[in-house]
């Protein structure tokens, strides 16, 4: 059974930074694409970057390019997600998952994902 935790959310200013970590139980990321998503308050899940097995990330949401980076620890099976210049507008709750191989920016290519963990960038 594939579990994912994300955790790291918190309230933070305008150009604050903060680092989102992904727990993965039950499957190795050697064979996986980890995605991130989010949720921002009256708006659909959209997916905003991805790790695949090769660990290259690819980007779905323009806005993140240039502040936004993922990176894994295949010994702690865990992956990050690293937010510098935080603004307003990625105010979310953000989400963790998992699928085999390869990258997706659907959320209906994922079957597993964590709980959420939210993000508010506010003065």
């Amino acid at each position: 059974d594939v579990q994912l935790q994300a955790f790291g959310g918190g309230l933070v200013q305008p150009g604050d930074s903060l680092r989102l970590s992904c727990v993965v139980s039950g499957r190795t990321l050697g064979n996986s694409a980890i995605g991130w998503f989010r949720r921002a308050p009256g708006k659909e899940r959209e997916g905003i970057l991805c790790l695949d097995d090769n660990d290259v990330t690819i980007y779905y949401e323009d806005s993140v390019k240039g502040r936004f980076t993922m990176s894994r620890d295949d010994a702690k099976n865990t992956v990050y997600l690293q937010m510098n210049s935080l603004r307003p507008e990625d105010t979310a709750v953000y989400y963790c998952a998992a699928r085999g191989y390869r990258c997706s920016a659907s959320t209906t290519a994922f079957r597993s994902w964590g709980q959420g963990t939210q993000v508010t960038v506010s003065s």
